[in-house]
């Protein structure tokens, strides 16, 4: 019994050890792949490859987040665009936002869509209150004006329900309503 059990343990045994191997290395594969999407998908660069973004691309590159600051940082589309703190409420974010953003690239009409309804009605919708937060976690910082402090505070004691994009609506995009307005009428 135990001779005609040792073959058919290892006619069972080669499979599974093939399979096992050969489930390793596609799932290290996948997770390096996926790594590198994400990193090359993360870029200005990459976000501005669709036509209907560039525009936001070049009022970004003029803003403070974009660069125009005294350290000379510049801040991704995602640093601002995607919720920080969930990786997977990140990918998942990513994965529709950039479905939805190819997808409009075919269907709005630059020249007639109205970017100042749009980001007014939509803005806290595609910034995220996390990513402000990510990189601004001194709100309160020496020599910031009595207005911002006051209203820093009142935000931060959570005595007011408005978020970082409805106070500082357009940090993001120097002069970008003008810049879209100007780019997709040149466009047509």
């Amino acid at each position: 019994m135990t001779d005609a059990a040792a073959p058919r343990k290892s006619r069972i045994r080669k499979p599974l050890v093939v399979g096992v191997v050969v489930g390793v290395v596609l799932t290290v594969v996948m997770v390096l792949a996926s790594g590198f999407m994400i990193d090359t998908t993360n870029t200005d660069v990459f976000c501005a490859k669709c036509h209907i973004m560039k525009p936001f691309r070049m009022a970004w590159q003029n803003a403070v987040h974009g660069g125009h600051n005294p350290q000379g940082f510049a801040a991704q589309c995602v640093d601002c665009h995607l919720p920080h703190g969930n990786f997977f409420e990140y990918f998942i974010v990513k994965g529709m936002t950039g479905t939805g953003d190819v997808i409009q690239n075919f269907y709005v009409d630059g020249a007639t869509f109205d970017w100042a309804g749009n980001a007014e009605k939509n803005r806290t919708k595609f910034t995220f209150e996390s990513a402000c937060r990510h990189c601004h976690h001194v709100l309160t910082p020496p020599g910031i004006r009595r207005g911002g402090l006051m209203a820093h505070r009142t935000f931060l004691r959570g005595e007011t329900s408005k978020t970082c994009a409805d106070c500082h609506p357009r940090v993001g995009h120097k002069n970008m309503i003008e810049i879209a307005d100007q780019f997709f009428k040149e466009k047509t």
